[in-house]
């Protein structure tokens, strides 16, 4: 029995010790790293300039809030719900003097009131002192180099060579700009460069350091019209002359039989705010092509909010690739005079506010004036290309002015695959009333193909009706004659005072002969493509470009035939997973401080 008793105490107590060792385990607490904070490092601007302070933020334990000083004292703080990392984004606006530069600390608490190392890298900011603004003038001759680290203004028709007497070359230059640098238009004397014949550009940005060339107002100021515009003229054909001038009687000779001329590089550029009217009605275009050569590069180019259209060709052979024509007033993408160069790769994107008296398109496409059969015939190739037009809801404001995602006219011969249209009163319009593109279309001239447009049913017929305002005008009242709210126009758009007139490719409408064509699509919404909604989002700046996979009409999955100097797709629209805009396109440039 003694023996039972001791053995009885022993497990007690072995119990007990064990107990003991539990409870103490159960008080021990994890053991969780300090919060660790990654800044951003230097950066540096004018003043007046707007610069993001960032940092990336891991804290183990969760974020209880974060803490942010500028030179020591408080500048923001944020209360955050336990998040184990973080990206800190904040705006500063750069103040202070040239010279002077600031030190943000990031500190970190976490649950445990863990505080962050004191010595973390802050984030400098530093105020450079504003570039100079260097004046330019008449006649660039020899080779000239622009840096970056001015701001050149441009006062005038300032000329890269000199032809002022068509066929006469009396100077000849090539300009060569940095990446990264900005050139302004003077809007008193219509600030306007112009490329002549036999002379070159050569403008080479980057996607960090585009070239830019852009209004001289101020922040918020800035409009349609500001200046003139780039100007590239070559010696390659048109269908008009040997020498002609461009319209605006500015000396814009061009012209010529070298195919693979040579007029310099395009290539990460913006060009913002253009189109002065040199005389009346004779606006310049914010990218402006006489007969230019298929020597010349044209790539990653952004025309925004230019008065008249953002890009036009007039004749030539150059080839281009990745072009944005951002809310400009009148056409997106003009072709006349027998252009006859590929283009892969192009966005035209509409506000609904801005539009031309004389009808905005996406494309406007003319064999000439008159509709002649003059060759060569203008028979470009377009592929991949996104025409968004200002209408993505019902209650989107639309000016009147609005006409067609695609106005192919007078006699012309394009040639277009693997493209999106949206947002027009009528998608596509094969305008025959001078020159007979519709005979063009019959004989297999003028093609559309794995063409794809969505959302034009449904328009407004009365500025009541429009949900945002006073968008069409009350007397477009017959949407047959004015092709308010049809895929493709089955009838000429008349003058309301004018009968309609049908158009008959051979013995089909219009209609039945685009949905005959393989790949050709009419959808009711764009809802199901792919596309976003972000297009038309109120202030949205920059929208989402890529295409959302797997919709029920998606634009992924249709292959672009084999074509010369084309890449191969398998989309329709200008992007499918990779927006090639990224970094060097802006959305919002009346928000850039180019200047102080």
């Amino acid at each position: 029995m003694k023996l039972l008793q001791t053995s009885m105490f022993k497990v007690f107590a072995v119990l007990a010790v064990c107990a003991v060792t539990l409870t103490g385990c159960q008080k021990e607490e994890e053991v969780f790293p300090l919060p660790t904070v990654s800044s951003s490092g230097t950066l540096a601007g004018i003043i007046g300039a707007t610069v993001q302070v960032k940092a990336t933020i891991n804290a183990p334990a969760g974020i209880k809030s974060i803490t942010v000083l500028k030179n020591g004292a408080a500048f923001d703080s944020k209360v955050l719900a336990g998040e184990k990392t973080y990206e800190y984004i904040k705006d500063y606006v750069i103040d202070g003097t040239a010279g002077s530069a600031v030190n943000f600390t990031i500190q970190v608490t976490d649950n445990k009131n863990q505080v962050s190392s004191l010595v973390a890298i802050p984030v400098t900011v530093s105020a450079i002192p504003p570039k100079t603004i260097v004046d330019v003038e008449g006649v660039i001759e020899g080779n000239v180099t622009w840096t970056a680290n001015k701001i050149y203004r441009l006062k005038g028709f300032v000329r890269v060579g000199e032809e002022l007497v068509a066929g006469t070359i009396t100077k000849k230059g090539v300009l060569t700009i940095e990446a990264g640098t900005t050139i302004i238009g003077d809007i008193a004397t219509k600030g306007t460069l112009v490329v002549h014949r036999e002379s070159k550009l050569i403008a080479i940005g980057t996607a960090a350091a585009p070239i830019v060339f852009t209004s001289g107002q101020a922040i918020g100021a800035r409009n349609p019209g500001d200046w003139g515009g780039v100007v590239l003229c070559g010696k390659a054909t048109n269908n008009q002359g040997a020498s002609i001038e461009l319209e605006g009687a500015y000396k814009g000779f061009h012209g010529g039989t070298t195919n693979d001329d040579n007029s310099g590089t395009l290539k990460y550029v913006r060009i913002e705010y253009a189109g002065v009217p040199i005389i009346p009605n004779a606006e310049i275009n914010t990218l402006t092509m006489g007969s230019v050569g298929s020597g010349t590069t044209l790539e990653y180019i952004q025309a925004s909010y230019g008065l008249d259209d953002s890009f036009e060709w007039f004749g030539g052979t150059v080839n281009a690739k990745y072009l944005i024509a951002y809310k400009g007033t009148d056409d997106d993408f003009d072709v006349d005079f027998g252009y006859v160069g590929t283009v892969q790769f192009a966005l035209g994107y509409r506000d609904g506010n801005l539009a031309d008296g004389s009808g905005s398109n996406g494309f406007e496409v003319d064999n000439d004036g008159s509709g002649t059969a003059k060759t060569p015939f203008t028979a470009p190739v377009f592929a991949n290309v996104s025409i968004v037009g200002p209408r993505g809801t019902t209650t989107s404001f639309v000016d009147f002015n609005f006409q067609n995602g695609a106005q192919l006219r007078r006699n012309n011969k394009i040639k277009i695959y693997n493209t999106f249209i949206t947002g027009y009163p009528t998608g596509l319009y094969i305008d025959s009333q001078a020159g007979d593109a519709k005979a063009n279309a019959l004989a297999g001239d003028l093609v559309v193909k794995n063409v794809v447009i969505a959302g034009t049913p449904g328009w407004p017929t009365s500025s009541t009706a429009n949900g945002a305002g006073t968008g069409f005008s009350t007397v477009l009242t017959n949407s047959n004659i004015w092709g308010l709210g049809v895929a493709v126009a089955n009838e000429e758009q008349r003058g309301k005072a004018n009968a309609s007139l049908p158009i008959l490719i051979g013995t089909e409408t219009p209609t039945v002969w685009f949905k005959a064509i393989a790949g050709n699509k009419v959808l009711t919404s764009y809802e199901n493509t792919g596309i976003s909604a972000s297009y038309w989002a109120a202030g949205s700046g920059r929208p989402t470009f890529t295409l959302t996979a797997g919709k029920t009409e998606s634009l992924i999955g249709t292959a672009l035939p084999t074509l010369t100097g084309t890449t191969a797709t398998d989309y329709v629209g200008a992007f499918k997973d990779t927006d090639w805009t990224a970094t060097w396109a802006e959305f919002a440039p009346n928000t850039v401080l180019y200047l102080k």
